[in-house]
């Protein structure tokens, strides 16, 4: 990338500097230490360095230091200036049309990682509750979970998508005794849930049970008034369970999210593992017993307290089979753990890690991002959660704004920012609609490859006119890439072709930092500098070789805008 290649100019510099004694008293430096920026006045150039934190070691002024390395780069393909301690470079045409014959040749492969450390990867998201539909919230985790694993996989890593089942908890018996009050219900009896907003806490009354009473019915017909309070409690749970993961992974599925297991709480009970952990905790001295209950001591590893991970009633506490979960992880082979949870579960990080490390784990190859919720804004204005009928589960925001929308709304911002998902924003086909703004780039692109190789009709006279190029001719001409060609528009299509090459840069920032949102704010600006490009020039036109040069250019915009589109999930449409 452009970056890397004006940073190694300036580093090699630095070196031939020290060497003829121009850079003072400075007599090494350490590669990686100086950053490349794009200067805010693009007059200055196409890309800076400040050079002004060597005049520590150097002790000489700022613009001098500049200049000494000016002096001792080799200038070849650019020009380069200085202004102040800044070192300004203007990348020359041919390496500008370089990159743009680079995007034509990788395709699809543009932008992924090289020469990366290869990690294998666990990536944990959702994770919900068997017991009801998903929320907005979880929504955000798949969209921007899934975005995330294809984006870490487009960069070279190996990823594995896990969904843990929260179902070993008394939360799945609350699910089971909900059940059967709508079974109840849907008898003809006269049962309902408690009044009592306390005891109402102790089930489930959303009424998307109904269609489970209903389906349960179905399968057992000699079920009746009668009977109904036989029913076992754990064959009513397990049938409310079954088809509460079901739903959710039908939706998860539509909405383009895929793990690649469901990694069952109730399983790694059952498998021995928790009381293993357990075990090995007590072994190794790390738990006591205070008042009844037993406690790991998660303080000795950074933790600002000790955590009960045994009850006195002696039923272990969510962090118990969370050690044994980790740990399994670790166990399976994985490098890297990156899960993603809620901002209320900060404080959990420390208790997790701290176990993790008293088991003789790596604590530092557990990530953990905490997002931020969402709010659903219609118009700009906020609605709260459950006041508008078809807008309280993830299911029903798909079906009211999409797949493309939802998913692109859900990355747009960083995790740790609470999102304001705009509905009516989000259906419009308008310019002010990020995702339709992107996806009409690309259209308008497919668009313009089209009309090259198509035949003209004149729709007054009836008459047709020869495409202005051959499909083969085209198809030809890009599988080339030849860089002679591209010279020939870089003149008129520089901001665009540096924001093309910019690509690969985003791709290794937003892998390392662990973000989606940078791929979105990325190509929300590819497509403006597209259609800036657009509207000031002539692609199709009578000059062929320039027309040529113009219609490389734009198979290189629809390969970068469908490679960032793919890593988000979201669809490009040929035509809208």
């Amino acid at each position: 990338m452009l970056k890397d290649f004006f940073l190694k100019e300036v580093e090699q510099g630095i070196s031939k500097a020290i060497t003829v004694g121009s850079l003072g008293q400075m007599s090494e430096y350490t590669s990686g230490s100086l950053i490349i920026e794009k200067p805010k006045n693009p007059d200055f150039g196409d890309f800076a360095v400040n050079v002004s934190s060597l005049a520590r070691s150097a002790k000489i002024a700022p613009p001098m230091i500049a200049q000494a390395i000016l002096d001792n780069l080799s200038k070849e393909n650019y020009t380069v200036s200085v202004v102040g301690g800044f070192i300004n470079f203007k990348a020359s045409n041919k390496l500008l049309a370089e990159s743009v014959a680079e995007i034509l040749s990788k395709k699809e492969n543009y932008g992924r990682g090289e020469n990366i450390k290869k990690e294998k990867i666990l990536l944990e998201y959702v994770s919900a509750n068997p017991t009801g539909p998903f929320h907005i919230g979880h929504g955000r985790w798949a969209a921007m979970g899934s975005a995330l694993a294809n984006l870490l996989k487009f960069y070279g890593h190996e990823v594995y998508q896990e969904f843990y089942i929260n179902d070993a908890g008394s939360q799945i018996q609350k699910l089971g005794n909900s059940l059967r009050i709508r079974i109840q219900q849907e008898l003809g009896e006269n049962a309902d849930f408690p009044a009592d907003e306390t005891e109402r806490k102790n089930y489930y009354p959303g009424e998307y049970l109904i269609p489970t009473a209903k389906n349960y019915l179905a399968k057992h017909r000699d079920i009746n008034k009668s009977n109904v309070k036989d029913i076992p409690l754990s064959e009513l749970c397990d049938f409310a369970k079954e088809e509460m993961e079901q739903k959710q992974k039908d939706l998860l599925e539509n909405f383009r999210v895929h793990f690649d297991k469901f990694y069952s709480e109730l399983d790694l009970h059952k498998s021995g593992k928790v009381e293993a952990r357990y075990k090995e905790l007590m072994d190794k001295g790390f738990l006591y017993e205070q008042e009844g209950a037993i406690w790991f001591k998660s303080t000795q590893f950074g933790d600002d307290q000790d955590r009960v991970i045994k009850k006195a009633d002696g039923s272990n506490t969510y962090l118990t089979a969370d050690i044994a979960y980790h740990a399994d992880k670790f166990d399976r082979g994985f490098e890297r753990l990156i899960d993603i949870w809620g901002a209320d579960h900060h404080g959990y990080i420390a208790r997790v890690k701290a176990s993790l490390e008293a088991l003789g784990y790596n604590p530092d190859g557990l990530e953990v991002l905490l997002g931020q919720l969402v709010n659903l804004l219609i118009d700009g204005n906020e609605v709260r959660m459950g006041k508008r009928k078809n807008m309280v589960t993830l299911d029903d925001l798909i079906e009211e704004v999409g797949v493309d929308a939802t998913r692109y709304w859900m990355c747009m911002r960083n995790i740790d920012i609470t999102l304001d998902f705009d509905i009516e924003l989000a259906k419009r086909s308008t310019d002010e609609n990020p995702v339709f703004y992107v996806q009409y780039a690309y259209a308008r692109v497919c668009s313009i490859l089209r009309n090259a190789i198509s035949e003209k009709l004149n729709s007054e006279t009836g008459e047709k006119s020869p495409a202005p190029m051959k499909e083969s001719e085209l198809n030809e001409m890009l599988r080339s890439a030849d860089t002679a060609l591209i010279l020939k528009t870089v003149d008129s299509a520089k901001a665009l072709i540096l924001k093309l090459e910019e690509f690969k840069s985003v791709i290794a920032l937003s892998a390392e930092n662990r973000t989606v949102y940078t791929i979105c704010r990325y190509v929300q600006e590819l497509a403006a500098e597209f259609h800036s490009f657009y509207n000031s020039n002539r692609v199709i036109g009578d000059d062929v070789e320039m027309m040529k040069s113009r219609l490389a250019l734009m198979a290189a915009v629809k390969i970068v805008i469908k490679n960032a589109l793919d890593i988000l999930g979201v669809s490009a449409p040929e035509k809208m």
